[in-house]
């Protein structure tokens, strides 16, 4: 088994945290048993530890999930249930050495993925499963070679800047599009997704038209710069895939971003 999920409450080593008020229950690979998932901690009643054990056990295999859950002790947040098997979905078979945790509406996930579209995605779907009470702390790395890597370790979590509300970028954006477009040639100059993301701010459809153009703005400038265009496509996600919550300054700030994937 390439991974290791661990639910717990109070403690855990691959961890993952299931909580309740003051405790957490949370999810982890532990070196003496990196073949299973285990799930341990605290939980409110049988239904939860059912729940919890019966996502784990379709997505793991029964064979594979040990149960260390304890029932009693904890009051829940509204839903509890119901949010901790919605984050327990097919996105964590991605990750290698990797933790969960949840603590209150407090989720920070840990761990290596093998390139920044996984990354992305699994948190993205977090995001979007939960209601806007919950934060997601992304801590996922990615580790392995190959040129994706190269691409993600040169962006390296930095977001390619505009103009407010427009296609324009600012000198800070050229700045980290060049250093792509010579870490784009350096891997041979493969195909590339230019992918366009905003916040949740405004309209919906205008918001999509907003991250195409400035996915087309980037491509154009690579172009500029000397990547081929037709090694290049230019997509526009609007706010459909955030990282984080865009209830605060900050989180809007890191869901308004350029990314770049090798095309299949």
């Amino acid at each position: 088994m390439k991974h290791s999920v661990l639910l717990s409450a109070l403690l855990f080593i691959f961890q993952a945290v299931a909580f309740a008020q003051g405790n957490a229950v949370s999810a982890s690979s532990v070196a003496e048993e990196a073949a299973k998932v285990i799930a341990s901690g605290a939980v409110p009643d049988e239904a939860s530890r059912a729940a919890i054990l019966g996502k784990l056990r379709d997505l793991y295999g029964a064979a594979n999930v040990v149960d260390r859950l304890e029932v009693g002790g904890v009051v829940p947040p509204p839903n509890w249930t119901e949010n901790m098997t919605k984050i327990l979905n097919a996105n964590l078979k991605q990750i290698r050495k990797g933790q969960v945790q949840v603590s209150g509406t407090q989720i920070a996930i840990r761990g290596n993925v093998t390139n920044e579209a996984s990354r992305q995605q699994v948190v993205s779907d977090l995001a979007t499963a939960l209601n806007p009470t919950y934060t997601v702390d992304n801590g996922l790395t990615v580790s392995g070679g190959g040129a994706q890597s190269v691409l993600d370790k040169t962006l390296s979590n930095r977001v390619v800047e505009f103009e407010s509300g427009s296609a324009t970028l600012t000198p800070a954006g050229r700045i980290i599009l060049d250093e792509m477009g010579a870490a784009i040639k350096q891997v041979g100059t493969p195909k590339v997704q230019v992918i366009g993301h905003t916040d949740s701010s405004g309209n919906r459809l205008a918001n999509v038209g907003l991250s195409l153009a400035r996915a087309n703005t980037v491509r154009a400038y690579l172009i500029d710069i000397g990547i081929p265009g037709d090694s290049m496509s230019a997509l526009g996600s609007g706010p459909d895939h955030p990282l984080t919550t865009n209830d605060s300054a900050e989180g809007r700030a890191k869901n308004r971003r350029i990314e770049f994937r090798l095309a299949n």
